[in-house]
């Protein structure tokens, strides 16, 4: 099936337009709305702020129309600090850098279109990390089987917050 959306939107670190955190936590809310109720969703709002607060914060929004249906953001993780680093994971040909992808997602009438393929590629097409990270709910093999397919490894387990579920920690390498 092809794709509705025609416009897919880059936003940086300190050039976010009025209102951009809160369409991020609408999207998120709609794409989640039968998991609302779990107390870790319903901080998204502060991880938002967290994330769009620091530099290098890079997202692209997907949209149908002037309907946001989706959106991809991360950020560079400070030398130390990557999420791989608690596995054990070495990177092979060494290591620079890590962009952290902290979030894909689509709206559920947008899905099942390749939008979050897309979203991914482009929040990724320009980075120059050596690495890219994310972390996948284990519970959700269908999803770690997706970033799989897009050239991901997964290097480990972790359970960031005490109330987070745990995942899987995938890496891809960019600068190959």
């Amino acid at each position: 099936m092809e794709s509705s959306v025609i416009d897919l939107r880059h936003f940086q670190h300190g050039k976010l337009p009025e209102g951009f955190q809160q369409m991020l936590t609408d999207v998120h809310a709609d794409a989640y709305a039968d998991q609302m109720d779990d107390p870790f969703h319903q901080r998204f709002a502060w991880f938002v702020d967290h994330w769009t607060a620091m530099e290098g914060f890079s997202c692209v929004v997907a949209y149908d129309k002037d309907e946001p249906v989706g959106f991809a953001y991360g950020a560079p993780l400070a030398p130390g600090r990557e999420w791989w680093r608690s596995t054990g994971y070495e990177p092979a040909g060494g290591y620079t850098s890590t962009f952290a992808v902290s979030e894909v997602m689509v709206r559920p009438q947008w899905r099942k279109q390749g939008i979050s393929e897309r979203l991914h590629e482009a929040l990724l097409e320009e980075r120059t990390e050596d690495l890219a990270v994310l972390l996948v709910d284990v519970t959700h093999p269908r999803v770690q089987e997706l970033y799989e397919a897009w050239q991901y490894a997964k290097v480990g387990e972790q359970q960031p917050f005490a109330d987070s579920p745990v995942y899987a920690v995938m890496v891809k390498e960019l600068q190959v």
